[in-house]
């Protein structure tokens, strides 16, 4: 059993601590915000302070693979989340029968348990400082890695921490969970380690979200997808907790036209005018006027370079090692699906073979987790591509098969049960769009009845008319 150090006490960071100590390990987490999470959800929402998470407060989505996971393998903390008002939301059920079908055997599959942010992580919070062998500290912020006798000659082993109040502590393993901001690039450069292999661009959305509340404890009636796409903007509209729910528009960050949406009143005007989903801002606001979240990064990196760590004793995990545009609710899944494999290296191999670890690592991520950053930067690439060409006023033509079956699937979905079970199974992440397209029959079905996808009624304003509104 090892001594470890888990830096970040997000969703990622605590899953990885949860999962480590409850395989037996010593696991120690350093939160740099000093709250620790209230008690009840609304003062969790109300009250807690995370500044080191830019996006605690936006939007979020917990996917059914997200659940299926955190039952299987966290079953308290999937306990404890449902009792802070957590809400089980399946959109099979919720669909009309004209696009189901009807019940089918599997559809339980597709049950999300999902809430604002806050309320979720302070549910995982007092899970994990419940548990055994894990220890949480707050208000404990790392300034440096700290390092002793090398494992591989010239390579720099990580053998702890140094606090900013001077501290030194002595670790088997350092996780970075430390997110989209990540300073282990310059803790790296400090021990001298080389540069990791990395790809960083800005992912060019900009949000612009809103949090609502009902009178009645119950959440709007779903007349479109969680995501959809409307010319040069899309609106996501995501149920939460205790009667709650949050409504964003997205657009292109270079788009100067709509930044006026940071308004409440052009935020409002704007929406109006999709009227199937004007209906979710018809009650109270919970928040103080728009949040807006931009310059968000593509990022993903690798502590492997040519096949030799920059380090060892030390990963990355979730958002350290690898962040995208947020639209896709991917994040949390992703995170507690990267702790997973980290659980399950560690059971193979431990931490007696630093060299080794640091390897196997990288090809278990590579593995397991890098396809799927990959499909959704895909994916947000080609939308970002369509959303600049509706802005020109032009057609989006980019000759790629992947992108045309992957809208024909989604214009499909309200069409055909089969269709719409399928593009399910990619938006919850309990498939990659290849398994779906494999299913027999199932290219040939989306290619026929989503062809038309292109054709496709828009309900809502013209590109004119919206920047007139926001105007």
């Amino acid at each position: 059993m090892a001594e470890i150090i888990v830096i970040g006490s997000g969703i990622g960071g605590l899953s990885s601590a949860m999962l480590l100590a409850g395989d037996g390990h010593d696991a120690t987490v350093l939160e740099r915000d000093p709250a620790a999470p209230p008690g009840e959800p609304e003062q969790a929402w109300e009250g807690w302070g995370r500044r080191g998470v830019g996006q605690f407060r936006m939007l979020h989505l917990f996917l059914p693979r997200f659940r299926a996971l955190l039952e299987s393998e966290l079953p308290e903390a999937a306990k404890a989340i449902e009792a802070a008002g957590a809400l089980r939301f399946n959109a099979v059920a919720g669909a009309p029968t004209s696009v189901t079908g009807g019940a089918r055997e599997g559809d339980d599959d597709f049950e999300a348990i999902t809430g604002r942010r806050p309320v979720v992580e302070a549910a995982l919070a007092g899970t994990a400082e419940s548990t055994p062998g894990l220890r949480i500290r707050r208000g404990v912020a790392v300034a440096a890695l700290r390092t002793g006798t090398e494992a591989v000659p010239g390579v720099p082993h990580v053998t702890g921490v140094v606090t900013e109040d001077g501290e030194e502590l002595a670790a088997d393993l350092v996780v970075d969970a430390t997110g989209r901001r990540s300073p282990l690039p310059r803790w790296l450069k400090a021990i001298g380690a080389g540069a990791c292999e990395e790809e960083l661009d800005d992912s060019g959305f900009v949000y612009y979200g809103r949090h609502f509340r009902s009178s009645d404890g119950s959440v709007p009636p779903m007349m479109s997808g969680l995501l959809s796409h409307y010319g040069s903007v899309s609106i996501l509209t995501l149920p939460a907790d205790h009667g709650t729910w949050g409504v964003g528009i997205i657009g292109s960050g270079g788009d100067a036209e709509l930044r006026n949406l940071r308004h409440v009143d052009r935020w409002e005007a704007a929406l109006n005018r999709f009227p199937l989903v004007a209906h979710w801002a018809d009650a109270e606001p919970i928040d103080d006027g728009v949040a807006v979240m931009a310059k968000i990064e593509d990022r993903i990196r690798h502590t492997v370079v040519d096949g030799r760590p920059v380090a060892t004793g030390v990963v990355t995990v979730a958002d350290s090692w690898a962040c995208t545009n947020p639209s896709l609710g991917r994040g949390a899944s992703m995170a507690l699906l990267h702790a997973l494999e980290l659980r399950d290296l560690l059971r193979r191999q431990g931490t007696d073979d630093p060299a080794g670890l640091a390897m196997a690592w990288d090809e278990a991520t590579r593995a397991a987790v890098e396809p799927l950053y990959r499909s959704t930067l895909h994916y947000d690439r080609h939308r970002l591509a369509e959303v600049d060409a509706a802005i020109k006023g032009k057609a989006y033509e980019p000759d790629d098969v992947a992108w045309e079956m992957t809208r024909a699937l989604q214009f499909g979905s309200m069409q055909d049960p089969d269709l719409f079970r399928g593009f399910l199974r990619v938006v919850g992440l309990l498939s990659t769009p290849d398994e779906v397209f494999a299913q027999p029959g199932m290219a040939d079905k989306v290619i026929s009845v989503g062809a038309g996808w292109r054709d496709e009624e828009v309900f809502g304003p013209t590109r004119q008319e919206l920047v007139e509104l926001v105007a």
